[in-house]
């Protein structure tokens, strides 16, 4: 019989289970919301009790959350591809082990040990930095680890391997960001998504940059899961992709087990193994229609507390981010803030990515769809927030100081559409704006947008996912500053919003591309600050940020029902330094679907197969 570790050897051994970040708690200030690592430790044997033939890779490597001299690394490591059925609770107790699960992984309580090891060389042989760590079920068995002494603005390939053995993970590659107020050399890119529904489809949209290799980073603005059961939200049948567990998540393995059926997915696990993320969530990664005291079926009444078998607002939130933190590259917060991600990253001096939360963090109640009438009545109440005031002096103060240092531009990454939209076609007159984006909360961008125009901050980009379209628009106080659709003139900067990786589009999953461009024409009509929309394609859109101009470029997928690299080009824009608007003639005058003020579509639907590199045209009716 194997024997544990004595207890003089737990502190050397210590370590080696520190390096593994996801030990720890998702908040810095929150130890406890972490794993007792000298519980983990004390599990620990003389012998490994693993054959590592045994263990496994199961989901590849990743990188994420990149400064100019550290990067984090991640993988998982499993004697099983099946979650971990730990029931630790909010307040990071560790009982382990529900009375349901079998013996087998009870047995199972041994941490398994990694080295990795980060080179500026494909063959791993010039090491950067290296080192050990200890993964267990605790964690479900995964590894996040930073990389450290590592140069800006370069390529690195990193690898995992099982201690003492040959068994190995495929090589990733990541790269730092430039140092801070320092020079880019070249255009930095970024591929741009959000809103990937497992059940609705293959992920086409994220590999398509990596057939490419045409970016140096990947921003996601979330719903990077979906938490409904087959059926409430997409069927998955027809394409074998019905979401595990078959119910609504609320439990911490749940959320586990989700996450880690969509990173199953061959395209997104290619992203996560060629480029480092950026990444925040949105609703769903928690509920549909999050805000800070509940969701749009869980508000802590008596009723969905026992429909959600007894788990709380709070509960599921924190089995929610346990699970991300753990599987997503992403770094812990430097704040007494149990739910925060909201953070910055300098790309040298050419720009600042402020990554906001609008969702979870302390939003104002939201629309739930039974309230949509009384938050019309209160949008415009001015103690509504999307972020909190923490978060929102934070954003103002991140902007100003950005402004100041002379950084070329600001990107603010954002959950949900920030320009006001009447869609009224397709949501009714009676409420012609949607409550869960900023027209809910109108005296929160009413701040916004005084914070810019007041001092006078040039070269602001908000991104956007969310609503399964795509919108461009250009940044206007309409009502507060005068604006002219045709010149631009009175804009104090532009929007990107982007459609879904595989969500179906918000009037329909059927729609027609000949009706979409309609209901395209309509809104663009409807709304002077819209220069650009489309309702018909699945896909993303990459940017390319100079010191001189910022170009976006939108790609349409058109199919998500089989797995395969077509793309379209729907539609580039370019922003001007010093323009804060949409550069004339907007979009050259001409997109590929969709609508355009005072431009017209082509309509060709020339497809491109990234992977192949050939052309040929797409009909009509299979997206």
């Amino acid at each position: 019989m194997r024997q544990a570790l004595p207890l003089f050897f737990a502190g050397a051994a210590l370590a080696s289970f520190t390096g593994n970040i996801n030990y720890f708690s998702p908040s810095l200030h929150h130890p406890e919301l972490g794993v007792s690592i000298r519980k983990v430790v004390a599990r620990t044997y003389a012998t490994p009790p693993w054959d590592p033939k045994v263990l496994n890779f199961t989901h590849g490597v990743a990188s994420g959350d990149p400064y100019e001299d550290s990067v984090i690394l991640w993988t998982r490591i499993t004697p099983t591809r099946d979650n971990d059925k730990s029931n630790i609770t909010v307040s990071g107790h560790a009982d382990l082990y529900s009375h349901e699960v079998d013996d087998y992984v009870k047995a199972s309580k041994a941490p398994v040990c990694v080295d990795w090891k980060i080179s500026s060389g494909q063959d791993l042989k010039t090491i950067a930095d290296s080192g050990t760590a200890y993964t267990s079920s605790d964690v479900d068995f995964t590894v996040k680890v930073e990389a450290k002494k590592l140069k800006a603005f370069t390529t690195y390939y990193y690898q995992f391997s099982v201690c003492n053995s040959n068994n190995t993970s495929p090589v990733g590659r990541t790269k730092t960001i430039p140092a801070k107020d320092g020079k880019a050399l070249a255009p930095i890119k970024l591929a741009i998504y959000s809103c990937s529904n497992y059940p609705f489809g293959f992920f086409n949209a994220y590999g398509n940059p990596v057939r490419k290799d045409s970016v140096d980073y990947v921003v996601h603005l979330g719903d990077y899961i979906y938490e409904y059961k087959n059926g409430d939200y997409g069927w998955g049948d027809a394409y074998g992709r019905v979401p595990e567990p078959d119910n609504e998540i609320h439990t911490l393995y749940d959320y586990r087990k989700r996450i880690a059926q969509y990173r199953t997915d061959l395209d997104l696990v290619a992203s996560h193994q060629q480029f480092p993320w950026i990444p925040v969530w949105d609703d769903h990664e928690v509920a549909d229609n999050t805000w800070k005291s509940g969701s749009s079926h869980l508000n802590n009444s008596e009723e969905s507390f026992v429909e959600d078998g007894g788990v709380s607002v709070d509960q599921r939130k924190m089995n929610a981010v346990r699970a991300y933190f753990e599987w997503m590259p992403i770094r812990q917060v430097d704040m007494d803030d149990n739910l925060r991600i909201w953070r910055n990253f300098q790309f040298g001096d050419l720009f600042d990515l402020l990554m906001l939360d609008t969702r979870q963090y302390d939003r104002s109640i939201t629309d739930l769809y039974w309230n949509t009438d009384y938050v019309h009545a209160i949008s415009n109440d001015t103690g509504r927030s999307l972020m909190g005031p923490r978060q929102e002096q934070w954003f103002y103060r991140m902007l100003r100081d950005s402004s100041r240092r002379g950084t070329a531009w600001r990107v603010v990454g954002n959950q949900i559409v920030f320009s006001r939209m009447n869609e009224s076609l397709a949501l009714g007159d009676k409420n012609p704006l949607n409550y869960d984006s900023w027209d809910g909360y109108v005296a929160n961008r009413n701040r916004t947008f005084a914070n810019l125009y007041d001092h006078k901050i040039n070269n602001t980009v908000f991104l956007a996912g969310d609503s399964h379209a795509s919108w461009v628009s250009d940044l206007v106080w309409l009502d507060e500053h005068a604006y002219d659709p045709l010149t631009g003139a009175g804009s104090v900067g532009v929007e990107f919003a982007g459609t879904a990786v595989s969500s179906p589009s918000p009037v329909g999953q059927n729609i027609s591309l000949s009706t979409a461009n309609a209901g395209s024409s309509w809104l663009v009509g409807a709304n002077r600050e819209l220069q650009w929309q489309d309702l018909y394609y699945r896909g993303y859109f990459e940017l390319s940020i100079g010191y001189d101009a910022l170009n976006a470029s939108f790609y349409g997928v058109p199919t998500t029902k089989t797995r395969n690299g077509y793309e379209i080009s729907l539609a580039n824009f370019t922003v001007k330094a010093g323009e804060n608007k949409l550069h004339r003639s907007v979009g050259n005058g001409v997109v590929d679907s969709g609508a355009l003020k005072g431009g017209k579509v082509a309509g060709t639907n020339l497809t491109h197969d990234t992977g192949s590199g050939k052309w040929f045209v797409f009909k009509e009716g299979t997206a």
